[in-house]
């Protein structure tokens, strides 16, 4: 090994041209993989960290419409400092009524917070929420056209604007809304009267623990000595559990996705590695005839080749560690918080563990190949014929590539999902393969066109040194990755501009109350006659026991389990709601007045293993009501109206205060009117503009989009590599054919166009088949997993491939022109 090494070093100082396709293929794989670990890493740490902030003390109890009783608030008192916070959604109006917006109501106490900073603006006129007082995020400021000092109203109060919002300590702890946050004091709220029996609202209580307990025990106990109540206990562990899920699957999903460009950089890795010991078969020869025997050779060039690997992943690792700082200087506000500054060893190190093992696996073929060159091919030059890999070279790539997948599978946060990615992008890649080499023996029995350029570059699509199935995967695999894409997002896309919109109600109406409902409809029916008016009754509360099983107490509840989660939408009804269909069970007669049952959306049943005649408990109020399950329902999600997991039978909550919910559709004219009626005949209806709500999601579509297109653009970079690669590797062969064209007489345009016409046909052909595998990927995603409607942008995906192909014709053109440059009898010196 000593020796092998030196000669190694040796031959590196003469540097190592030949092996920057190597670097440059490892150096993108590995620098994407490590910097979407290291953002993901740095957001999930910064979320960890800051969790007392951002779930604003060290527990938080919330509850759902109601406040706590007295026994329970002793028992929340009793652990540490508290601060009482109480949020719903509420119309944010102009003082002089012409623009009404929805708003996050939020109120919150003097002690309010107690981890963490709430900053204002320059020129505020106050720091907090005081009588008569609001806060305002700047997007409410600007929606309503209100300045510091202006007036607005909310509910029944008017309130001056005292100063924007910078900084909500705890926002993203509080999930997702609908509107931008207006904040009060706890008297402004109770002066804006909105707070009514049957309002949809939220209370918490956030705690702020002696230093050195024990916060998860705290936080069972308190769980465990009040079963009953129905309210949800976090910790400063998990502040903001949805975003840190959402985070940890995208960085997952974009990981894997920089894995399957890895693969392809793989490819570009075998052909530099051809490309240079093809250049050194004249040395490989020398040393055999100076008696060098062949496990030298293969020490001597896999030493060199690792070395260069090993720095090509040093340097992606240090790109990648960067990712984090660089994201956080020019993207952080697309971000939940700021990723946390720093270096995360594990996604650095399985990096660079994916990035060796691909170099590992797809350098060993070409280094069998040099390690038999013989003696004797100093003198018969390019005729030799090649040797086939052993049976050991061949188990050393499988176990390459299978450790690979078993650390991306071991280190995966969905084991199952990683798995089945890795399966299908192995599948994929096999496809593409099996294109390839379909290709090249169609090629091969085409008849033969009578145009002599033509009929060459058809040839060379299936001569014996052909790449073009190497080709069609790492260029194939590239396309069809920004194909499945642009199908997925080209659907996503028409269904928010035009058919969602079209299905799809004005608004959806929340907290009418239910004394005044009649009022209601007579005012909708004289401000937009002849408009859909549909209202259901509405409570809200969690489900907190399954067949007598305290949901609390349960362990390894189910990923999709989102039903046991937070607090749920109720209702009841005495018929089958529009867009639903029964799959189990019966409805109830009309007019039961039994004992109570509820009606449960299928899927949810089946994930939570339950059937008919289970019972479900759920609290409302603070009052706990179990129902037997009579049927299960398919639910028409696509009707885009009021959609209800759980429906219980008429006479379940008979006693209990609830509003009521209504969708409206209407000429878009009516919206501006209507608007204006409502929150002036009742403050306490919230209106939330289904149009603001659809712009929302079709913006975080495309932020999601944007990540995912930058991660596959790795993959077309590397499939450009392996292309750059293809033509350096054939570069020989290529010099060796117009060298003999040009004895036959072709001029140097000539051979030009040949090569035009034969890069012009491969990204014809890789293009066509990234048409066929993106519109099938995409067509299963959209129709089967998201089951929309199927009606992509056939513009868009074409303007997609024909970019990926006209990139193809360039870069194969632009590496043929040195072929142009050789002179005949130069190259049948070398040759």
């Amino acid at each position: 090994m000593s020796l092998a090494f030196r000669l190694a070093l040796r031959d590196l100082r003469g540097g190592f041209r030949g092996l920057r396709l190597l670097a440059l293929c490892l150096f993108l794989g590995v620098a994407a993989i490590a910097g979407v670990g290291s953002l993901s890493a740095a957001i999930v740490g910064e979320l960890a960290d800051r969790g007392s902030v951002i779930l604003g003390g060290d527990l938080s109890v919330s509850l759902s419409q109601r406040q706590a009783d007295p026994a329970e608030r002793r028992a929340i008192t009793r652990l540490g400092r508290v601060s009482e916070s109480a949020s719903m959604r509420a119309m944010a109006a102009r003082i002089d009524g012409a623009e009404a917006v929805l708003a996050e109501l939020k109120a919150v106490d003097d002690a309010y917070p107690l981890y963490g900073s709430l900053t204002v603006s320059p020129g505020a006129i106050a720091a907090r929420p005081g009588p008569g007082r609001v806060l305002i995020a700047p997007a409410l400021a600007d929606r309503l056209r209100v300045r510091v000092g202006d007036l607005i109203r909310i509910g029944e109060a008017s309130l001056i604007v005292a100063g924007l919002i910078l900084d909500e300590p705890d926002k993203v702890g509080e999930g997702f809304t609908l509107g931008p946050t207006a904040m009060v004091d706890m008297a402004g709220l109770a002066s804006t009267r909105l707070i009514q029996p049957g309002s949809l609202y939220n209370w918490r209580y956030r705690i702020a623990l002696p230093p050195g307990t024990d916060v998860a025990a705290t936080a069972e106990r308190l769980r465990t000595a009040h079963p009953e109540a129905g309210w949800r206990i976090r910790d400063s562990s998990d502040g903001a559990p949805g975003v840190r899920r959402f985070v940890e699957r995208i960085g997952q999903f974009l990981t894997l996705v920089g894995l399957t460009a890895l693969l392809i950089a793989g490819i570009g890795v075998g052909n530099g590695v051809s490309a240079y010991l093809e250049g050194k078969r004249a040395s490989i020869a020398t040393l055999k005839t100076l008696g060098a025997p062949a496990p030298l050779i293969f020490r001597i060039y896999l030493i060199e080749i690792g070395l260069v690997a090993i720095g090509a992943v040093i340097a992606a690792l240090l790109v990648g560690a960067f990712v984090p700082w660089l994201v956080g200087r020019i993207a952080a506000g697309a971000l939940p918080v700021p990723p946390q500054i720093g270096v995360y060893p594990v996604p650095l190190l399985l990096a660079a563990a994916y990035g060796l093992l691909v170099a590992l696996a797809f350098a060993l073929l070409p280094l069998a190949r040099a390690r038999a060159v013989s003696a004797a091919s100093l003198f018969r030059g390019a005729i030799e014929a090649r040797t086939r890999p052993g049976l050991p070279v061949i188990a050393a790539v499988v176990g390459a590539l299978l450790i690979a997948a078993i650390l991306a599978v071991g280190s995966a946060r969905e084991p199952l999902f990683a798995a089945g990615f890795l399966a299908a992008a192995g599948g994929l890649i096999a496809l593409l393969a099996a294109l390839g080499l379909g290709l090249r023996v169609l090629a091969s029995r085409l008849p033969r066109p009578r145009q002599p350029l033509l009929r060459l570059a058809l040839a060379r699509l299936h001569a014996p040194a052909t790449q073009i199935d190497r080709l069609v995967i790492a260029l194939g695999l590239g396309l069809s990755l920004f194909a499945t894409l642009a199908v997925i997002q080209t659907n996503l896309a028409g269904q928010i501009r035009n058919s969602v919109p079209a299905r799809a109600p004005n608004f959806f109406l929340l907290d009418i109350p239910s004394a005044e409902i009649d009022r209601f409809r007579a005012i909708v029916a004289q401000t937009a006659p002849g408009a859909t008016l549909v209202t259901v009754p509405s409570l809200r509360g969690p489900v907190v026991a399954l067949n007598g099983r305290r949901v609390a107490e349960m362990r390894n509840i189910p990923e999709g389990a989102w039903i046991l989660r937070g607090d749920r939408g109720l209702t009841f009804a005495d018929s089958l709601p529009e867009g639903n269909r029964l799959t189990a069970g019966q409805w109830w007669p009309p007019g039961y007045a039994g004992p109570p049952l509820v009606s449960m959306d299928a899927e949810a049943g089946k994930l939570l293993g339950l059937k008919i005649g289970d019972s479900i408990t759920v609290s409302a109020l603070g009052v706990e009501l179990p129902a037997r399950i009579a049927s299960f329902r398919e639910i028409n999600w696509d009707s885009l109206g009021f959609n209800f997991v759980l429906i219980f039978s008429p006479h379940a909550f008979d006693g209990a205060p609830f509003n009521f919910m209504a969708t409206l559709s209407l000429p878009p004219a009516r919206e501006a009117a209507v608007n204006r009626a409502v929150t002036g005949a009742f403050p306490s209806v919230s209106l939330i503009r289904v149009g603001d709500v659809i712009a929302t999601v079709g913006g975080l579509l495309g932020q999601l989009a944007s990540a995912v297109a930058a991660a596959s653009s790795v993959a077309i970079a590397a499939g450009v590599a392996v292309l750059v690669g293809t033509i350096a590797a054939a570069r020989r062969a290529r010099v060796y054919d117009a060298v003999l064209l040009k004895l036959l007489g072709a001029t140097r345009g000539q051979i030009l166009l040949l090569q035009a016409i034969e890069y012009a046909l491969l990204g014809l052909l890789v293009s066509l088949i990234a048409l066929a595998v993106g519109a099938g990927a995409g067509w299963y995603v959209v129709t089967r997993v998201l089951q929309l409607e199927w009606a992509p942008d056939w513009g868009i995906v074409a303007m997609t491939l024909a970019g990926g192909a006209l990139l193809t014709f360039t870069i194969g053109l632009l590496g043929s022109l040195p072929v142009l440059a050789a002179r005949p009898a130069r190259a049948l010196r070398e040759l």
